[in-house]
Parts: C-alpha cells; sequence; structure tokens
C-alpha cells in the first residue's frame, strides 16, 4: 500500500470544502496519508479548517511581501518536498496539487529517487509539461466529479450517529473498484481497508450486517452493481457491469443537448472553476451520456459546438500562452 505526502497550491485547487475532499479521497483510495501540507492560506480560506484538521495537515500561511509571493511559496513547497524525500524512508508515493511547470524537476527528482508522483491541477493551469512529468496525472475538474463525497444520512448508529445511506455506500464501492483497480476487481479485505481510510467511522453493523462479506452480499442483491464470489476462501469483489437491467443511458438529441451542457458547466461553476479545458467538458458528457457525437446533434466537431455555446452566451472561447483553448464559464 502506497504512503502519501500531500502538497497542495490552495489558490491553484480552488480551495473549496468540496474540492479538497475530493482530492483526498482521490489520495486514499491509493493508499494512506502520512503527511500533508497546504501553502498560500489566508483566513479567507477558513472554511478548510474542518477538512485541513481532521486529516492532521500542516498550514503554510501566505505573507504578502513584494511582487515575489507565488514565487516563495513555489520554493517552500519544492523544499519541503525534497527534505520528506530525504528524511522520511516510510513515504514512497507524493501528490502535488499544481499544474506549474515550475515543478518539473521536483517530479524529476522525486521519479529519480524512485518515487511515484500523482498530480492533480486545474486544466487552466496544468503546463502540459508538468501533466507529462508525472507518473500520473487528474485534472481537478474530473476528480470532483468522479469522487463527489455522498451525503451522509440514512440509518443511525447506536449512538445516534448517521451512517452513508446503502444506496451511496454502494455508488461508493463502485468508485473504489473502478479507481483502485485495472481489472474492475479486488480483494473485499483490501476494499474495506480503503473504506475504512475514506470513512474511518464504517461499521458494517451499522447496516445491520454481521460481517463486511454479508453487507456486500446485501449490496449486490439490492442495487446489482457489484458481483461478490468467494475464491478458496479469499472474497472477490467486481463490477457488474453486465447485468440484467443495467441502467439505461440518457441520449443527447439535437432538443436536449444544450440544457446538459448547460448543467455541467453549471456545476463547473458550482465548485469555484472560472475555466476548463473543452476535453474535460466533453469527458465529463460521454461520462453521463456515453453516446454522445457531435454530429447526432448537428455539428460536425466539438469546436463547433463550443462556438454555438459561445453564440449562446454560456461561455467564452480563449486561447492561453501555450495556444491551448479554454473556455470560460459565463
Amino acid at each position: 500500500m502506497a504512503k502519501f505526502a500531500v502538497f497542495i497550491d490552495l489558490e491553484n485547487c480552488g480551495a473549496k470544502v468540496a474540492t479538497l475532499d475530493s482530492v483526498l479521497e482521490k489520495v486514499k483510495i491509493r493508499g494512506d496519508i502520512l503527511l500533508g501540507k497546504v501553502y498560500g492560506y489566508t483566513d479567507r480560506f477558513s472554511d478548510l479548517k474542518e477538512v485541513l484538521l481532521s486529516n492532521t495537515f500542516t498550514v503554510v500561511p501566505s505573507l504578502r511581501y513584494g511582487i515575489a509571493q507565488k514565487n516563495n511559496a513555489d520554493i517552500q513547497l519544492v523544499i519541503d518536498a525534497l527534505e520528506v524525500a530525504y528524511t522520511n524512508e516510510l513515504i514512497d508515493s507524493f501528490c502535488i496539487v499544481s499544474g506549474d511547470s515550475d515543478y518539473v524537476p521536483l517530479v524529476g527528482k522525486l521519479k529519480s529517487m524512485g518515487k511515484f508522483v500523482l498530480g492533480i491541477s486545474r486544466s487552466e493551469a496544468t503546463s502540459n509539461i508538468f501533466l507529462n512529468a508525472c507518473n500520473e496525472f487528474q485534472f481537478l475538474e474530473g476528480v470532483s466529479r468522479k469522487a463527489s463525497v455522498p451525503e451522509r444520512k440514512g440509518r443511525k448508529t447506536a449512538g445516534g450517529e448517521e451512517t452513508v445511506a446503502e444506496a451511496d455506500l454502494n455508488k461508493l464501492i463502485v468508485s473504489i473498484i473502478d479507481e483502485a483497480t485495472g481489472m474492475d476487481e479486488m480483494y473485499a479485505s483490501e476494499l474495506k481497508g480503503v473504506l475504512t481510510r475514506l470513512r474511518p467511522d464504517f461499521n458494517e453493523k451499522a447496516y445491520g450486517c454481521a460481517s463486511f462479506y454479508k453487507l456486500l452480499a446485501k449490496l449486490s442483491a439490492k442495487y446489482g452493481d457489484i458481483f461478490v464470489k468467494n475464491d478458496n476462501f479469499n472474497v472477490m469483489v467486481s463490477i457488474n457491469a453486465g447485468m440484467e437491467g443495467a441502467e439505461v443511458h440518457p441520449q443527447l438529441s439535437r432538443e436536449n443537448w444544450k440544457e446538459a451542457f448547460a448543467a455541467q458547466i453549471a456545476a463547473y461553476k458550482e465548485g469555484g472553476f472560472e475555466r476548463v479545458n473543452p476535453s474535460i467538458l466533453k469527458a465529463d458528457i460521454l461520462t453521463t451520456y456515453p453516446d454522445f457525437n457531435e454530429r447526432n446533434i448537428g455539428f460536425k466537431r466539438f469546436s463547433d459546438v463550443m462556438k454555438q455555446l459561445e453564440k449562446d452566451g454560456l461561455l467564452k472561447v480563449e486561447m492561453d500562452d501555450q495556444r491551448t483553448m479554454l473556455i470560460k464559464l459565463l
């Protein structure tokens, strides 16, 4: 199991509680977080206190002096990451939440020391050089969408605390299997380990089950999204993608496509994003509407769709310094 150190540029991640929760869940699915630091903290980020404290993060405040403030924070992050790499033998993986190309030498050094580097950043602020340098990279918009935090509601424990509702727990398990494996299958014991990292208060008895196996069997029978098998006394859990009665995905047509795009754009804005890469928007549309095709709604290319949305006042097409298309959300 990977042991992570996480370094977060608050300005880059948008400093939203839900977004920060999503980043942490993305890392926790991959392993334990042994150390975490956030950079650029000020009083305007006070909403993050509970998340930071509950995950034992150290805060590096933002001291405004001169024009080199951002560079000072970047340099401090590099110094801290290298110190951890050289002095903490337990940590074998690093997560850097920033897309600045200035971190490429740091990534190179960490990889030369045998460390795994996960990069996470907003699409509008990501350097292609930094993206390609990391062992794995996730766009923050995609992280926020895929790793949404289930609402804590439903049954109550003996102490009166609410547990995650069964339907939300089922969705979380499917998400974990999808994220943590390449074959859509994992040991039940490993799955429970990830669950307890994400939800330290998780207990199968809160769902009326004497064992984790019985809880998995219950969810499998009730929702049909997972398949549970006992393989030589090893319980395996997989995604049951081909089950009868599988969810029928909605379709986009010339009549309803604009509403679907407007809803996705609104979700980005609610998450604190001002600009996104068009490829992120298309990927999220395809997640909800797998059969989406530009020609089915009357366009030859996705860029033509963007131009139409620009005419309708939903976004503005821009080009960054690298001549990469971005869309500004209006």
